[in-house]
């Protein structure tokens, strides 16, 4: 009986010629999980839904797990399709979005912040910065010239971000527009410092109270501001790879 020698010699070619990895699928299920990250985190942005916090949190998780079997999958790698480099610092930057999407819900949920105006803006270019990526990332191996178009559209959410984190600090310094905006919550807890002015009469403890409301609110709301301005940063970086890459390759 003659022995089949296809199977051997397959698994000789295996070893000797081992298969690429496809990084493109990969960096394309990491773009996935970023949008549907940065979209729940819109969702969310509406009035501050606990369902959607969680959620984001979940699809953050989802995408650890994510980045540490592409990251070992490219420690394991024989060859890759691109850069080793660039394979590495795009697992990591895309991964990034999701981590700021989720420690946005955290702080506000900390800090008992209810979304705002601002946070909802910032929110919404995170989302179109990551489609972006998502975009340009799924045609990276067939069309590399669209891919740094959509590289670019990441790039420049991030300016429109800086925009309205500029316009945010303004009116959150603005005691005017404090006072005209206050929620019922905001103005129960003001109303609640009264008990450290006990000695004051009522216009003085009134006055102090919406001063250290007002300070309060102020310290918290910068927080998330910049938060969030930081997380346009790091989809930049994200589409600064990809642009590397383009530019390496097309």
């Amino acid at each position: 009986m003659v022995e089949d020698t296809a199977p051997r010699a397959r698994r000789w070619l295996a070893r000797v010629f081992p298969r690429t990895p496809d990084f493109y699928v990969r960096l394309n299920a990491q773009c996935d999980l970023a949008v549907a990250a940065t979209e729940t985190l819109v969702a969310y942005m509406q009035d501050g839904n606990e369902e959607a916090a969680k959620r984001v949190i979940t699809l953050e998780k989802q995408g650890d797990a994510l980045k540490a079997e592409n990251m070992t999958t490219l420690h394991r790698a024989f060859a890759t399709p691109i850069d080793r480099e660039d394979v590495y610092r795009s697992i990591a930057t895309i991964d990034e979005v999701l981590n700021y999407a989720k420690a946005t819900v955290q702080e506000m949920r900390v800090l008992k912040l209810k979304p705002d105006e601002h946070t909802r803006a910032m929110a919404d270019l995170m989302h179109r910065g990551a489609c972006a990526l998502q975009r340009g990332y799924a045609c990276l191996a067939h069309d590399p010239l669209a891919a740094e178009r959509h590289a670019d559209a990441a790039r420049k959410t991030e300016r429109t971000t800086e925009k309205i984190y500029r316009r945010a600090l303004g009116e959150l310094f603005d005691v005017d527009h404090y006072q005209a905006t206050l929620t019922p919550e905001q103005r129960r807890s003001a109303a609640s410092l009264a008990v450290l002015t006990g000695e004051l009469d009522a216009s003085e403890t009134s006055a102090i109270s919406s001063a250290v409301g007002f300070v309060l609110e102020i310290l918290k709301r910068r927080e998330v501001y910049r938060h969030m301005s930081n997380g346009a940063d790091r989809v930049v970086r994200a589409g600064e790879v990809l642009h590397d890459i383009v530019a390496k390759i097309a």
